[in-house]
């Protein structure tokens, strides 16, 4: 296991590398993110999805949100409809996640839907723009609380990620705010920190 800093813009790249290689070795990455910290992997990766899952004692039937650099990321995974876009882009980066239509059926998807966010992390997106979309489930044990710190992440899995980016203490509070946005009408699903803005 692998522990790097990612308090500073200059180790963004050595963080980026590191994910990179354990993205494409199905690996995990502990990482922090604007409010918790969360688990990243691969969201195409089958084995890292499932690895995930045992890391948190998670149901198979859970599905995993995806965190994106920023939005050409997020359209090649996501079909997003116009009525929704100025919405989004006044929400994102920050602690949204939009569940929306897949391009393509992903392991950590539920079915045709795939729940994405641009986190409100300046240092995790530079990391992202270099190593490709991670998934963001919190790294935590399954109905447990999540993180704010690396280490008390790690006291809560059932097992250790490969590489861990220490990004210190993070902010904590509500979660990402959750909203349905894949059928006729918006649902939020969870009420976080931010609040869902539809302008239609």
């Amino acid at each position: 296991m692998t522990r790097l800093p990612l308090g500073e813009l200059g180790e963004v790249e050595a963080a980026a590398c590191a994910a990179h290689a354990v993205r494409a070795a199905a690996g995990i990455v502990l990482l922090p993110t604007e409010t918790y910290y969360g688990l990243g992997a691969d969201p195409s990766s089958a084995v890292a999805v499932a690895r995930i899952r045992g890391l948190k004692g998670r149901p198979e039937e859970m599905p995993l949100s995806v965190l994106c650099a920023g939005w050409p990321q997020v359209e090649e995974l996501v079909e997003v409809p116009e009525r929704y876009r100025a919405a989004l882009e006044a929400s994102w980066p920050g602690p949204l996640t939009a569940i929306l239509t897949a391009r393509t059926s992903l392991p950590c998807a539920d079915g045709c839907t795939l729940a994405v966010r641009i986190p409100g992390h300046l240092l995790l997106c530079a990391v992202l723009e270099r190593c490709g979309p991670l998934t963001g489930t919190s790294a935590n044990r399954h109905d447990a609380p999540p993180s704010t710190r690396a280490d008390a992440a790690l006291a809560s899995l059932l097992g250790r990620p490969d590489l861990i980016l220490d990004g210190g203490t993070t902010p904590g509070g509500l979660p990402s705010t959750l909203v349905d946005l894949s059928g006729a009408r918006p649902q939020v699903l969870r009420k976080g920190s931010v609040r869902w803005l539809e302008q239609v």
